[in-house]
């Protein structure tokens, strides 16, 4: 019995001592939050819907909740308030990004643009960007292309249409999507069967999506990165080698033209951009290297095409569930467009219904429900709390859009709402932030805003859409996370009957 106590009470002076040194530890004056494990911290307090269980951590803790996660410090931001103290005044201080571990593979995180710490060479590719590629001049010079594009698409309703077959809406919607993105980017139409490498680079793409959307312990362990134990490093790795490649054999035709002096009856396009690009040698690179090419093109692909095509969905989904508002969306393409016209980007800018409908539809669904993570600089002071060096910041944009504080009826979707409103998400009004704000929001807003509408708007004008039979409008708002958007959790097939004429 005396072996027995004394064997107990040394397990009990062992495990406590345990508990002490593996029990997560908050930094003083933290940002409140629930108590972690020992060893993984809050990890249990983040489901298969984080942004959704936040708001209940909100009720609790307020607007500015404090994680641990593994060895990771987290905050969390929950409302527009604080998302503009956050913005307005920390912009700087919170300039960084967290890296994820799987994209540390192929060095992709030291060519990307999304991902580059705040400094000169991503001030070089932001410039590019947003002064060269997505400027209102160029898309205005492009706007042929995503005619192209999108006529391409109703051609393909159409014959679907004939056949009474069901349209199936996400596959449409990205191969649509990707396909802009193809002939913005390399002058090629993705879409062509003679195109070849097209099918391995969309699936290359759809394959790194998904594996960055899958929680990986080495982003809260980062010495367990080496290891590997889920095997996402090594398909990681396959996904970027398939991409790599196809990209830089497209980049080294381009090159082989380019020498040969072959003369292009094209506007100039974003392979251009990149390849005409001189700095000055010193604090700028000369050039572009290979590598930082391949991996800017890859993420125009990754950041674009999903998350559009997702966002048309929801509209599409949404109007489905609405008859009243689909109807009010065609009267007024039907005034502004007129019947058996087709639907320009020059006419998006009086269709003001239509940019409330999608207002509302990434209110509701914002591609990303997160922001990008943010990370801090250095060690800071924000909201009155010590916020550690390292420590990443997740903005809810999906809690925030839903926020009672500052909607009514706030689960309902109602584009009325914005009717006669100034309020838009170019970043200046914190309740509403799908893409982001400050000096790291999204660059492909410009080019985003044309797509959502232009694409959307010629669906709806150019056919009538019903629901199949064996779908009703309760199984509509279901959602579920797939790859690194906010996806319905079933895919929307639905069926379509052509109203206008279609020019060839």
């Amino acid at each position: 019995m005396e072996i027995s106590w004394s064997f107990l009470s040394w397990t009990v002076l062992t495990l406590s001592l345990l508990i002490h040194f593996l029990w997560p530890k908050r930094p003083r004056n933290f940002p409140p939050g629930p108590r972690g494990w020992p060893m993984i911290g809050n990890m249990l307090e983040l489901s298969k819907f984080p942004h959704r269980e936040m708001v209940a951590l909100k009720e609790k803790y307020g607007p500015v909740v404090g994680l641990r996660v593994g060895a990771s410090n987290i905050i969390v931001i929950l409302s527009a308030d604080v998302a503009a103290n956050f913005f307005k005044n920390h912009d700087a201080e919170f300039a960084d990004r967290f890296v994820p571990d799987v994209t540390k593979c192929r060095d992709f995180h030291k060519g990307s643009l999304s991902l580059a710490p705040y400094g000169t060479p991503w001030r070089v590719l932001r410039r590019i960007g947003t002064m060269e590629m997505l400027v209102g001049r160029r898309l205005n010079v492009t706007a042929p292309i995503r005619r192209k594009c999108v006529d391409q698409m109703l051609f393909q309703i159409e014959n679907e249409a004939r056949n009474l077959k069901p349209i199936h809406v996400p596959q449409l919607l990205f191969y649509t999507s990707f396909n802009i993105l193809g002939n913005m980017i390399f002058s090629r139409n993705l879409l062509d069967p003679s195109c070849k490498d097209v099918s391995g680079l969309c699936k290359a793409i759809k394959g790194m999506l998904e594996l960055s959307a899958v929680p990986n312990l080495a982003d809260a362990y980062p010495w367990l990165g080496r290891l590997d134990l889920q095997g996402l490093r090594c398909r990681m790795n396959n996904a970027l080698d398939e991409a790599i490649g196809i990209a830089s054999r497209f980049v080294q035709e381009r090159k082989e033209e380019r020498q040969m002096r072959v003369e292009q009856n094209r506007p100039k396009d974003f392979l251009d951009v990149l390849l005409d690009y001189e700095g000055d040698g010193k604090e700028e690179p000369a050039d572009f290297s290979e590598h930082t090419i391949n991996i800017f093109i890859l993420e125009l692909f990754v950041g674009g095409a999903d998350t559009t095509s997702v966002t048309i969905d929801w509209v599409m989904s949404e109007l489905l569930c609405k008859p009243e508002c689909m109807a009010k969306v065609k009267d007024e393409l039907n005034r502004v467009v007129g019947p058996n016209n087709k639907l320009e980007e020059s006419h998006i800018d009086e269709l003001h219904y239509l940019q409330a409908v999608v207002k509302e539809t990434l209110r509701l669904h914002p591609p990303v429900p997160f922001l990008v993570p943010r990370k801090a600089i250095k060690d800071t002071k924000f909201m009155g709390y010590d916020i550690p060096k390292d420590t990443e910041v997740f903005v809810n944009a999906w809690a925030i859009g839903r926020d009672e504080d500052n909607w009514a009826e706030p689960n309902c979707f109602n584009p009325e709402r914005f009717l006669g409103s100034k309020m838009d998400y170019k970043g200046q009004h914190y309740e509403f932030i799908p893409f982001g704000s400050g000096r790291r929001m999204c660059m492909g807003l410009p080019l985003a805003h044309r797509m959502l509408h232009f694409i959307s708007g010629s669906l709806l004008h150019c056919f009538d859409w019903e629901l199949e039979k064996s779908v009703t409008r309760d199984m509509m708002d279901v959602e579920k996370m797939r790859v690194l958007t906010l996806r319905k959790a079933e895919d929307l097939q639905v069926m379509a009957k052509k109203r206008t004429t279609l020019k060839k």
